[in-house]
């Protein structure tokens, strides 16, 4: 590697924060774990994301609601996809594997509605969906209370073999019917919901 392309220190050990914390850190996280200014921060993720461009690597840097974690660049989904693309069943129970199916199909969606459509409460469900950065919080419901409306991430689309949301597998009549209300019971649920 020529001196043109050598890494910075500062780049070098946010980088391996990266590697080591292997999810999504936000800024001020990596200034504590390095010790560096968020100047000095800012500068090594400009420089990483600019490395991983010029050179053409397999990872790319990418920024999720001011986090940042490495992830395989896009083309190369369709060689990953037989040997990876399905882990994420094994680190998610079916509680949560259902909470995140029904974010991704009737997003974006406030937990009140996740509740109705589960029958149950999906307090902590959510809470560690949002944790595992699998959805987010994408803006507030206009309802009393302005609830909070949760949407899939990148990551989700990632681990799911997914390069668009819309490609998702068409939804069973029965399950359709799970996701669809009555324009009538829209407008009434929407007026008692409010943001617990």
């Amino acid at each position: 590697m020529s001196k043109a392309m050598t890494m910075s220190d500062n780049a070098r050990i946010v980088e391996v924060i990266l590697y080591v914390e292997n999810e999504a850190v936000s800024m001020t996280r990596i200034a504590e774990l390095t010790g560096l200014s968020s100047t000095e921060v800012k500068a090594a993720l400009k420089e990483l994301k600019e490395l991983s461009a010029d050179l053409n690597r397999g990872l790319m840097l990418i920024e999720e609601d001011e986090q940042y974690l490495f992830a395989p660049c896009p083309d190369l989904y369709d060689r990953l996809r037989k040997s990876y693309g399905r882990k994420v069943d094994k680190r998610l129970s079916r509680a949560a594997l259902e909470t995140l199916s029904i974010v991704a199909y009737a997003q974006p969606i406030t937990r009140k509605k996740i509740d109705k459509i589960r029958g149950v409460s999906s307090d902590t469900i959510v809470r560690i969906l949002r944790e595992r950065e699998y959805i987010k919080v994408s803006g507030r419901d206009d309802s009393p209370g302005h609830p909070c409306l949760y949407s899939t991430t990148k990551k989700f689309l990632y681990e799911f073999n997914l390069k668009h949301i819309t490609d998702l597998p068409k939804l069973s009549e029965i399950d359709r019917i799970r996701f669809e209300e009555e324009p009538e019971k829209q407008e009434t649920d929407r007026e008692e919901e409010e943001d617990e």
